[in-house]
């Protein structure tokens, strides 16, 4: 699988299951019958006519069936029957009343019928209204049962790294002097507030990828391109570390609106970095002290919890990079994919609602929602 686009890149969706839009679709094949499809023989003789019966009825066709229980498992607590179902039925009130969505009537089947019946028509309403669609479980502790729901932003098989190499360029562009502060103050945002993760920071994960391929470099001593090839590596240094001195100084966020208003647009460049600019800034004013990895599930210290060791967290594809063209990313981005393709699942912002009475349900992705669509718009922009 591709991770990699080519200007950027649930809970634990599984990885192999989504394409990344740089590769190339998977064709799907169609097989033909060996020969053409015969219709029956006539027949020269008249068919008696059928009627049907007068006492048929067409009930049949305004009959409407419903689901099979299925492995439908749950635990029998020490309690009595209709105080669970009691409890059931409370939550999965505030369930829908907080989705927006009706429920159909079960509490006259038996259980546990009545409740996988529930849970099959919460889910199938959900689909029709939200994209990706929660998933609903029952959860039980002790005496105590209610409903929960998990939400996952998807963000597919994509590497959101973002280039500062054309910033730099940008800065050491009279031209474009303006349009570089005003990105500064961006990737300012993301760096000091959202805590995108700097790719010329040791404890990050294109550090060592950068390191890794540098050593790989300087031991090939056969290849006659070494010396421009290290030259790249120096470059990324070069630059990585003057643009990390501009978007670390706090200035770039107090002068954040300033410089939204003093901008003018002379082309289309200059609305794209300005709407981007007004993106970020509507969601550092909305969301001030919000951090991109404040969702990501949970990771044990020890890293031997086996669905997480077949899972890709989220830090290695969400990052700053030098620049998404030529020999260096197409390596890095060789190397990437290859080490992707050993897992199995993505770590993607996850977040769990309780429905019961005492449940805090207003939690939301709609912040990481917003952050993506933001990244999305920089890979592009400074990719351009």
């Amino acid at each position: 699988m591709d991770y990699a686009k080519k200007h950027h890149s649930r809970h634990n969706q599984p990885a192999t299951t989504q394409k990344a839009d740089a590769s190339a679709p998977t064709a799907r094949q169609f097989y033909g019958l060996d020969a053409q499809t015969k219709r029956c023989g006539g027949n020269s003789e008249r068919q008696s006519k059928i009627s049907p019966s007068p006492n048929a009825s067409d009930n049949f066709l305004r009959a409407s069936f419903l689901p099979k229980l299925e492995q439908f498992q749950t635990s029998q607590p020490r309690m009595e029957l209709s105080k669970m179902q009691s409890q059931f039925y409370k939550s999965l009130v505030h369930l829908t009343s907080h989705y927006g969505i009706t429920s159909m009537q079960t509490d006259c089947f038996e259980y546990p019928y009545n409740f996988a019946l529930s849970l099959w028509d919460a889910e199938r309403r959900l689909k029709k209204q939200y994209a990706p669609c929660p998933e609903i479980s029952l959860m039980q502790e002790g005496a105590e049962t209610c409903l929960v729901s998990e939400e996952t932003h998807d963000t597919g098989t994509t590497l959101y790294y973002i280039p500062v190499e054309p910033l730099y360029w940008m800065s050491h562009d009279a031209r474009y002097t303006k349009n570089a502060k005003l990105l500064y103050s961006v990737f300012s945002y993301l760096y000091h507030i959202t805590d995108v993760p700097y790719h010329r920071h040791q404890d990050s994960y294109l550090y060592w990828m950068y390191e890794m391929h540098r050593e790989w470099t300087e031991q090939d001593e056969e290849d006659e391109q070494r010396e421009r090839f290290l030259h790249e590596f120096d470059r990324a240094e070069l630059v990585g570390d003057y643009i990390e001195k501009k978007i670390f100084n706090p200035v770039n966020l107090t002068y954040f609106e300033h410089r939204l208003l003093a901008f003018k647009c002379r082309d289309a460049f200059d609305r794209e970095c300005l709407s981007a600019a007004q993106k970020a800034h509507r969601l550092f004013s909305d969301y001030p002290n919000e951090r991109i990895f404040r969702n990501a599930p949970a990771c044990s210290e020890d890293g031997q919890d086996e669905e997480e060791s077949e899972s890709i967290p989220m830090h290695k594809y969400i990052s700053f990079i030098s620049h998404t063209k030529g020999w260096l990313y197409e390596t890095l981005e060789q190397s990437i994919n290859n080490e992707f393709n050993e897992y199995s699942q993505m770590h993607e912002p996850t977040i769990f609602k309780r429905f019961d009475d005492s449940a805090d349900t207003h939690q939301s992705l709609d912040f990481e929602r917003r952050f993506f669509s933001l990244l999305d718009d920089l890979c592009e922009l400074c990719d351009g």
